[in-house]
């Protein structure tokens, strides 16, 4: 086996890469729109974890001379289908979504702020001044709930906006 040069390695190693980067980069987004835009959506922790791998594996891909293009492929959708096998796990199982996912907890309901969701969750009252902020609430008097989703954002309804509240039977709140 010949030493890597520090400059060049040669046209067959600048050619490898455009070639399996293209068809890399094809194949991955071509699997991802086949799979529809749940993996597209804001990130749930899965996501996350199919995003670092898929973009841990490309980059192996990308600059390893020993993987093939096949293997790649097989790789990425590998990934792909574990990532869309455990939506659909989830879905069809709430045990074992329960197991797995988190689900939206509530942070601040009715004027007073859930101490146990803050404290497990390690917010503070600034966290919330913001939340109400970017959702355009001068105050938190104007605000109903404000619920920590799965993805991390917050979602915070407004009092004018509650309605029966039925959006709010899902969330959970921690004990202790």
């Amino acid at each position: 086996m010949g030493t890597v040069s520090l400059w060049w390695d040669g046209w067959d190693t600048l050619a490898r890469v455009v070639v399996v980067g293209t068809l890399g980069y094809a194949w991955i987004v071509g699997v991802l729109r086949v799979t529809g835009p749940r993996n597209m959506a804001k990130m749930t922790p899965f996501d996350f974890v199919l995003t670092v791998t898929l973009g841990s594996a490309f980059g192996r891909v990308l600059t390893a001379q020993d993987v093939s293009i096949t293997t790649a492929l097989v790789a990425f959708s590998l990934l792909v289908a574990l990532q869309w096998a455990m939506a659909a796990a989830r879905r069809r199982w709430s045990a074992f979504g329960r197991l797995v996912s988190t689900g939206p907890v509530l942070l601040f309901h009715d004027g007073e702020v859930v101490e146990a969701s803050m404290r497990r969750h390690r917010f503070t009252g600034s966290d919330l001044h913001s939340a109400a902020r970017e959702n355009g609430y001068g105050s938190l008097q104007d605000v109903a709930a404000v619920v920590l989703q799965a993805d991390g954002t917050f979602a915070v309804i407004g009092r004018d906006a509650r309605g029966d509240g039925s959006s709010l039977a899902p969330v959970t709140v921690p004990r202790g």
